[in-house]
C-alpha cells in the first residue's frame, strides 16, 4: 500500500464553512435567524454572507488579517462568523463587556484592520481606537439592526454592514484555506484569573469540535436554538457554525432577562440553549419561573453548575448536560455522558452527578488528571486532586505572539489547563478548582466549588462564590460572597450563614466571612470575576482568627 498518497481529491482542507454552502441547498427555504419580527432563511443568510465576504475582500487586506466584530448576539453578529473567514480574514470576537483600553490592547496586539461594531457599542470602539497610533487604527464598519434605530446613518455604505450586503457579490467564490493548519479565529480569554491572552484556531480544530459538539450533544437535524450564550465566547462553544451543519433556527437577542427568555422558548418552540450556570440560576430562581410546555435541552459549562440548581431546572423541564472546555480547545470536549442506569438514582443524587463534568468527547483523544509536577495520574479515587490535561484535534495552534505561554500551556503532549480536578473510580472527572481559586488553610486544600455548591442549598442564595482571604493564623480561610434570591427582603446573618455551612461541611471549609452583594461581579460569559472578589477580601486585611480555633476545626 506504499504506492496510496494523499491527493488533492481526497486531501482538501477541513473548514467548517462549508457548513453553510450546504445548508444553502439542503435547508433553502427553512428559517436560519429569528430576531424579533425578522425571519431569514438559510439561502438570505448564505447570500447575505456572501455579499459581506465580497466586499470584505475588496479591502484587499493581506491574507489572514485579522478583522474584530464587537456586537451582541444579532443576525449580523451571526453571519459574521462566516463572513470573515470567508473573505480570507481571521476572525476576532471580542467582548462587548470590556473597557477601552482592553479593547484597545487587543486591537493592537492583533494587528486588527477592521473592527465591524454594533452601533449600540460604536463609541467604546472608536475611544478605543483613539488610544492607538493614527497609522494602526482599524477601519470601522458600523452594524446597525434596524430594531432601536434606522438602517441608514450618515456613513458611507461600505462603511456599514447593511452597505457591505447591499454592494456586495451573491456569486463570490469565498477564499478557501490553502491548508486546514490556516489559522480561523483568534479568540482573547476571558481574563477571569489572569491577563488576557490571545487563543489560535486553525479551520482544522473548529471543524473537528464542531462536528463533535453536534454528536456529544445529539443534536437533531432541525433544532431551534436560542442564543443566551454570547457568540463572542469561543464563538458560541462552535454552535455557531455547528446550526448551519444541521439546519437549525437561530434565536436571536439582544439582551434578555428570564422573563424574556422564557417568552422566547413559548413563542419559538424552542428545543436547545446553551449558557453559563449563571443563566441556569436565573431561569431556576425567578419569579416567572414555569413548567415548561415541552423539554429544552440546556448544556451549562463554564462553571461547575450547583447540584440544587440543576434539580430545580430540571423540574421545570429543562435537561441539563454538563460540559467542560475552555478557549483553547474552543468548545465542549469533555462532557458528563449519561449512562441510563443512573435514572434509578434519587432525584438529588442524579443532579449530583450530573454536576460532574465527565469523560472526553469522542473527538477529543485523550483527557486526565495528573499531577503538574511529575506529570503522573493521581490515584481515581475522587479524592486525590491534580491538573486536567487534554489531548486532541481541536486544540489551539497557540497564543499569539506568545511563544513562552505556548511552551507552558502545550507540553509533553498535552494541554494543561490550569483547572484542578479528581478523578473518580468509574472515569469520570470532577472539577474543583481553578489552580489559582484553590484556598489552602492551616495545610489543608480547601474547594471554593465544593463550598460554594453548598451555599448555593440555602434558601436565601441566588449566587454563591468563595475565594481566599489572608488570615494571621491559618494563612487564608474562605471568604463567602453572596447574592439574595428575588424576593428575599433580607440577608441573613453572617453568623446563620456559618452555622448553616458547618452543619454541611467539614469545619476547616467554612467560610469565616461572608459578604452579601446586590449582584456579583462577572464576565460577559456569566463567570464570577474571582480576581475582583479576590481584591475585595485582600482590602478587608487579614483575618484575626485565634489559635484556640483549632479545636473548631476537628
Amino acid at each position: 500500500m506504499e504506492d496510496l498518497k494523499p491527493c488533492p481529491a481526497n486531501s482538501c482542507p477541513l473548514t467548517p464553512l462549508s457548513f453553510l454552502e450546504r445548508a444553502a441547498v439542503v435547508y433553502a427555504d427553512c428559517p436560519s435567524v429569528v430576531h424579533h419580527r425578522r425571519i431569514y432563511t438559510w439561502s438570505e443568510t448564505h447570500a447575505r454572507c456572501l455579499k459581506v465576504a465580497s466586499s470584505l475582500a475588496s479591502l484587499r487586506f493581506p491574507a489572514g488579517a485579522v478583522v474584530s466584530v464587537v456586537a451582541p448576539n444579532i443576525p449580523a453578529m451571526y453571519e459574521l462568523q462566516f463572513a470573515v473567514p470567508m473573505a480570507g480574514c481571521v476572525l476576532n470576537n471580542i467582548n462587548t463587556r470590556l473597557d477601552a483600553r482592553t479593547v484597545a490592547v487587543i486591537l493592537r496586539h492583533s494587528d486588527c484592520k477592521a473592527v465591524f461594531v454594533d452601533s449600540h457599542h460604536r463609541r467604546l470602539v472608536e475611544k478605543a481606537a483613539s488610544l492607538l497610533p493614527t497609522p494602526s487604527r482599524p477601519i470601522l464598519i458600523v452594524i446597525s439592526d434596524g430594531q432601536d434605530e434606522p438602517e441608514e446613518n450618515d456613513d458611507p455604505p461600505s462603511r456599514t454592514y447593511e452597505g457591505m450586503v447591499r454592494t456586495g457579490n451573491p456569486e463570490f467564490d469565498w477564499v478557501r484555506p490553502k491548508s486546514e493548519w490556516d489559522p480561523m479565529t483568534l479568540n482573547y480569554t476571558s481574563g477571569t484569573t489572569s491577563s488576557p491572552k490571545g487563543v489560535v484556531h486553525s479551520h482544522r480544530s473548529i471543524s473537528i469540535i464542531t462536528v463533535d459538539s453536534l454528536l456529544n450533544w445529539s443534536v437533531p437535524k432541525q433544532p431551534v436554538y436560542l442564543w443566551t450564550l454570547p457568540m463572542f465566547h469561543s464563538n458560541g462553544w462552535s454552535y455557531t457554525w455547528g446550526m448551519a451543519a444541521v439546519g437549525g433556527t437561530n434565536v436571536c437577542l439582544r439582551k434578555f432577562t428570564a422573563g424574556d427568555l422564557y417568552a422566547a422558548i413559548y413563542s419559538n418552540n424552542v428545543t436547545h440553549m446553551c449558557g453559563a450556570p449563571v443563566i441556569l440560576t436565573m431561569l431556576a430562581n425567578c419569579a416567572v419561573a414555569r413548567r415548561l410546555r415541552s423539554p429544552v435541552q440546556f448544556m451549562t459549562g463554564g462553571a461547575p453548575p450547583p447540584p440544587s440548581v440543576v434539580l430545580r431546572a430540571e423540574e421545570l423541564g429543562f435537561v441539563v448536560s454538563h460540559g467542560y472546555g475552555l478557549t483553547e480547545v474552543a468548545g465542549v470536549v469533555v462532557s458528563c455522558a449519561w449512562k441510563l442506569s443512573w435514572n434509578r438514582f434519587p432525584a438529588a443524587e442524579r443532579a449530583r452527578m450530573k454536576a460532574r463534568q465527565g469523560v472526553r468527547t469522542v473527538g477529543l483523544t485523550a483527557a486526565d488528571v495528573v499531577d503538574p509536577v511529575t506529570g503522573e495520574s493521581v490515584r481515581r479515587d475522587g479524592v486525590e486532586m491534580g491538573e486536567i490535561v487534554l489531548r486532541g484535534g481541536s486544540l489551539m495552534l497557540g497564543y499569539l505572539k506568545n511563544p513562552a505561554a505556548t511552551a507552558e500551556s502545550l507540553r509533553g503532549g498535552w494541554l494543561y489547563t490550569g483547572d484542578v480536578g479528581v478523578m473518580h473510580p468509574d472515569g469520570y472527572m470532577e472539577i474543583k478548582d481553578r489552580s489559582k481559586d484553590l484556598i489552602i488553610s492551616g495545610g489543608e486544600n480547601v474547594s471554593s466549588v465544593e463550598v460554594e455548591s453548598v451555599l448555593y442549598t440555602n434558601p436565601a442564595v441566588n449566587e454563591a462564590a468563595v475565594v481566599a482571604r489572608p488570615d494571621d493564623f491559618w494563612g487564608e480561610t474562605p471568604c463567602a460572597f453572596l447574592s439574595l434570591k428575588e424576593g428575599v427582603r433580607r440577608a441573613p446573618p453572617e453568623k446563620e450563614v456559618i452555622e448553616f455551612c458547618r452543619a454541611r461541611m467539614p469545619h476547616f471549609m467554612v467560610p469565616k466571612t461572608v459578604v452579601f452583594m446586590a449582584e456579583l461581579p462577572k464576565t460577559a460569559t456569566g463567570k464570577v470575576q474571582k480576581y475582583a472578589l479576590r481584591d475585595i477580601a485582600n482590602k478587608m486585611g487579614a483575618l484575626a482568627t485565634a489559635a484556640t480555633a483549632t479545636a473548631s476545626r476537628i
